[in-house]
């Protein structure tokens, strides 16, 4: 049996009168990755604070390494764990200075702070950025420069909150195969947040559905995919995941009748119960019906617009509500405003199959 790296025994954290965790139990085993999946505020973040000892549980006990944690003195476990936030905040100095500043505490000599910093630097593939200027960098360059700086102090547990959340795809990529490698060849425990079910899908060996403080399922991720539990389907409130159910048609494809009469055309053969996605960024949005050869293509209406910096987020409701991404150009130039009436146009190559 492998050892636990830390273990949660019936830990509850609550603010006042609100229950954040609800009485959790989890073990963290040496090596593996384990993604907590769950809503925004199901619970995940407090759970990571509570393994970085920076938040006290309300109630239950967590070990480390076996040896229960006194949270009146933390001082020594809060070496062996860290915890990249969502939002990364780094130093106005040098990428060097940013990651060398854990060593430099930990007063580790020059020569080795030197060592390691060029070490991590190749892990999150930024060889060579030790002197440019950390803030100056893009959004997925400073996500990478943060986990850098908690890699050199190889500590025995790894915890990031969201770590793709605000990336596009290609950094998201690159930032999923970083931690794929620090997993691999440091042998580090990972324990990360994420809402992405297809990271989750693919990254961890282990994944705990939480939801409303508790932790409902937990599972290597084939397991509790392929269940298609309630609280999977529950938890599907992500933008675009839709649970239905496959037909397949006479041209070899499925469709998957997701309710109020909306049904999506599907590239895999499917019969019954089926969970889709697509992601925000594969659906085009038109004023007229686009001539394609897309198979999935819905008339609705504007009902969410939401500013992301150069992007902009619609909610679009055909029957069902679809979560799309477009450049804030093409939203000017379409002339978009809230109840709009636009098509939504997209390939069933693009919809992926849970």
């Amino acid at each position: 049996m492998m050892m636990a790296v830390a273990e949660l025994k019936k830990v509850t954290k609550a603010y006042g009168n609100k229950i954040v965790v609800d009485a959790v139990n989890l073990q963290i085993r040496e090596g593996e990755i384990l993604a907590l999946l769950g809503p925004n505020g199901s619970g995940k973040t407090t759970i990571l604070k509570i393994l970085a000892f920076i938040e006290n549980p309300t109630g239950g006990e967590v070990k480390f390494q076996g040896e229960k944690v006194n949270f009146k003195n933390t001082e020594k476990v809060r070496l062996q764990s860290t915890l990249v936030f969502q939002k990364t905040t780094l130093f106005g100095t040098s990428v060097y200075n940013n990651i060398a500043y854990g060593l430099k505490m930990r007063k580790v000599p020059k020569e080795t702070r030197d060592r390691e910093v060029k070490k991590a630097l190749e892990i999150v593939k930024l060889e060579g950025f030790e002197k440019r200027n950390a803030r100056k960098l893009s959004g997925g360059e400073q996500q990478r420069v943060a986990i850098a700086r908690a890699l050199v102090l190889k500590t025995k547990l790894l915890l990031l909150d969201e770590p793709t959340a605000n990336l596009d795809p290609k950094n998201a990529g690159i930032l999923e195969e970083v931690i794929d490698t620090v997993n691999r060849e440091n042998k580090t425990a990972i324990v990360m947040a994420t809402h992405n079910m297809f990271q989750a899908k693919k990254l961890p060996h282990r994944i705990a559905l939480m939801d409303e403080g508790k932790i409902t399922e937990i599972g290597a991720p084939a397991e509790v995919f392929g269940k298609l539990s309630k609280n999977l389907a529950r938890f599907a409130a992500v933008d675009n995941t839709f649970t239905g159910t496959a037909k397949a048609t006479a041209s070899g494809t499925s469709k998957v009748d997701i309710g109020n009469n909306v049904q999506i055309e599907v590239t895999a053969q499917r019969q019954g119960a089926t969970a889709v996605f697509i992601n925000p960024q594969d659906i085009i949005v038109s004023k007229t019906a686009v001539e394609s050869s897309a198979r999935n293509v819905f008339k609705g209406k504007i009902t969410e617009i939401a500013d992301l910096d150069s992007l902009v987020k619609l909610k679009v409701d055909v029957g069902k509500p679809f979560t799309v991404q477009i450049t804030k150009r093409s939203f000017s130039e379409m002339g978009l405003c809230l109840n709009a009436e636009v098509f939504i146009t997209f390939k069933a190559s693009s919809v992926q199959v849970l």
